[in-house]
């Protein structure tokens, strides 16, 4: 058996070896005796800008059913769009603190020194003395595994010499408020190498607040204990705030930071024979059963392929799996956008099993099962990153419960 990892929209070298050096891994540690390669096609079909993007306009991105992580979700999606939100809450609003002490005061302050410095102060203290990426050690670890080691230090030192962090320890009087402070800090820091890594992160929900854990932990406080009044604040805003203001917002980098996302998806629109032929000859090199998993726009040129292929009565040699992960193949399908199948036509008999994964948080994602409906062929699998866009949209590639799902579908398929 092998697998065939054809890669999405986007992806040149670099990211393309150290995305499928993770993909290749994880297969075969649940597949010890198949083969894992891998489609590379983009710098060969992938889109340039053959006049420098003289044609793009000098844009400036700003900084179905609700799910169990909703509010997490748009809590950090705030975040990234601004990361320094939390902090302005506390610089603005502030603690109560009353008379009995109950919010903290300066009776409970462990950090505070009377007559010196106040607890706030002393977190500000320890903030400072962070520096870039820590050597050796989880941390350091973890910010490379992410992918935010690059965007890391300059988070930092965002954070550091904000207005909001100087205004929001002077306001921390005592031990509790100080504690959330330094979670404010470490989220904030966190936000701001997420939004600067965006769609190159390879950050999961869990690696995200191990990173904030580990930096609040420096800072004196404790992650695991919620916010009080910034997090009731920013809670209710961001489940106030539509997906539609977040997706504005990142239009401005995907199509100025990140042409090539854009563009080869309308290179593949307008000269998709060419990558489909590509991919055709890449699978049919080794006859044997194999197993094609397509990231995004690779799974609409796998789709495309196999229905072209079966319509014409000659279906692709050897392809018994097709998992498309984070797909558009489903929405395309109803618009009439792609190659190999028109709206309302059921997929040609001799179309493989097909297993599209999906994560409600990825706009990217669409579901096949509906619109093939009765098709027993035809199988959504939910995961989720609990990350928001678009780092959901590359955060797949990690999460165990996607192997899970494709070993599943393999033994269904009954391929050996």
């Amino acid at each position: 058996m092998r697998f065939l990892f054809v890669h999405g929209t986007g992806v040149r070298r670099e990211r393309h070896d150290t995305l499928f050096a993770l993909v290749r891994d994880r297969l075969t540690a649940r597949f010890p005796d198949a083969s894992v390669d891998s489609c590379f096609w983009g710098e060969r079909y992938g889109a340039t800008l053959s006049a420098q993007g003289r044609s793009v306009p000098g844009l400036r991105a700003p900084g179905g059913a609700p799910g169990p992580d909703d509010e997490e979700v748009a809590e950090w999606g705030l975040l990234l769009a601004d990361p320094l939100c939390e902090l302005r809450v506390l610089a603005e609003a502030g603690w109560d603190t009353g008379a009995d002490g109950a919010d903290g005061g300066a009776d409970d302050d462990g950090f505070a020194m009377p007559g010196v410095r106040s607890a706030g102060d002393r977190v500000l203290e320890l903030f400072a003395e962070l520096s870039g990426v820590p050597d050796g050690g989880e941390q350091a670890a973890l910010l490379l595994a992410a992918g935010l080691a690059a965007g890391y230090p300059a988070a930092l030192a965002s954070v550091s010499g904000s207005a909001e962090a100087a205004r929001a320890g002077a306001r921390a009087a005592g031990q509790p408020q100080a504690r959330e402070l330094a979670k404010a800090l470490a989220r904030a820091v966190t936000a701001g190498a997420l939004a600067s890594a965006g769609a190159e992160a390879d950050c999961t929900g869990a690696e995200r607040d191990r990173l904030v854990e580990l930096i609040t932990t420096r800072l004196g406080g404790d992650a695991r204990v919620p916010g009080a009044r910034a997090a009731a604040v920013l809670g209710r805003l961001a489940m106030r705030v539509t997906t539609q203001p977040l997706l504005n917002a990142w239009r401005g980098s995907l199509t100025v930071g990140a042409t090539p996302a854009l563009g080869d998806i309308l290179r593949y629109q307008a000269r998709g024979a060419d990558l489909r032929a590509f991919l055709h000859e890449r699978i049919t090199a080794d006859p044997g059963p194999t197993v094609l998993i397509g990231h995004s726009l690779g799974g609409i040129a796998l789709v495309d392929l196999l229905a072209l292929a079966a319509a014409r009565g000659e279906p692709v040699p050897g392809a018994r799996l097709l998992v498309t992960v984070g797909s558009q193949a489903p929405f395309l399908y109803e618009l009439g956008a792609l190659a190999g199948i028109v709206p309302g036509a059921r997929l040609p008999y001799a179309f493989p099993r097909w297993l599209n994964v999906y994560d409600r948080q990825d706009v990217l994602s669409y579901l096949a099962e509906p619109v093939f409906p009765g098709d027993p062929r035809v199988s959504d699998q939910e995961i989720s990153s609990r990350q928001p866009f678009p780092a959901c949209h590359s955060a797949y590639w990690k999460q165990d419960s996607l192997y899970a799902r494709i070993e599943q579908a393999v033994a269904e398929a009954e391929i050996g």
